[in-house]
């Protein structure tokens, strides 16, 4: 599943030329912490409602308002792997999607997300979710495949993606059929692998990695 695929329609962007006011009523009635920015189909960035703090005159134009996160955003053919790591990594609610072009196409909503989430095979109480960096030249399924089954797991699905932090990287999501990821990190790191997200919904896993996975589990609302 693609972020293309989980386009929420119902939450409109704000123009530039829309005001201060009808950005707090936009906010209210959403039930929502930020919005979309355009200039005609640019996308400028996600405003919040802490932007508006220091704008209270409701006729101000959002052209005059700061506005952060320009470059939080994923291509419509990025997993939603993808999506839910930078929702996550940014706590915000929406993350903007654009085109080849990269003009506004949309956004997805962490809800989403997570929808899409449970739609898994095996959800995460069942399984886990490693994220990998890597150098493209390093990239290689079948050996990476055979480090995890040497710890008596399975890869049920990999994605591979550039890694927006660095451009000459790539990005491996694997899911696995297993919640116990410690042995598999382990074998993985010793060869040189990088680990920069980790998942899982063990009941029996390290204090450090359950926190950071209730953590995981209360920010979405699980």
């Amino acid at each position: 599943m693609i972020a293309e695929d989980l386009l929420n329609h119902m939450i409109p962007p704000l123009k530039v030329s829309d005001s201060v006011g009808k950005a707090t009523r936009w906010l209210e009635e959403f039930h929502i912490g930020q919005l979309p920015v355009l200039n005609n189909r640019e996308y400028r960035g996600l405003l919040t409602e802490a932007d508006l703090l220091d704008h209270p005159n409701p006729d101000e134009l959002l052209a005059t308002v700061p506005i952060g996160y320009a470059d939080l955003h994923v291509q419509y053919n990025q997993h939603f792997y993808s999506v839910m790591e930078l929702a996550i990594q940014n706590k915000v609610q929406l993350v903007p999607v654009l085109n080849d072009e990269r003009e506004y196409v949309g956004v997805v909503s962490i809800g989403d997300t997570v929808a899409a989430f449970g739609q898994m095979p095996i959800g995460v109480g069942q399984g886990g979710i490693l994220v990998l960096s890597m150098d493209e030249r390093d990239y290689s399924l079948t050996q990476i495949s055979r480090y995890v089954e040497e710890n008596n797991a399975k890869i049920l699905s990999a994605h591979v993606a550039k890694d927006e932090q660095d451009p000459y990287k790539i990005r491996l999501t694997l899911k696995l059929n297993t919640p116990n990821l410690t042995r598999i990190i382990a074998t993985l790191e010793r060869f040189g692998y990088v680990i920069t997200a980790q998942f899982n919904g063990a009941s029996e896993v390290g204090e450090d990695e359950q926190a950071r996975f209730d953590a995981l589990l209360k920010y979405l609302s699980l």
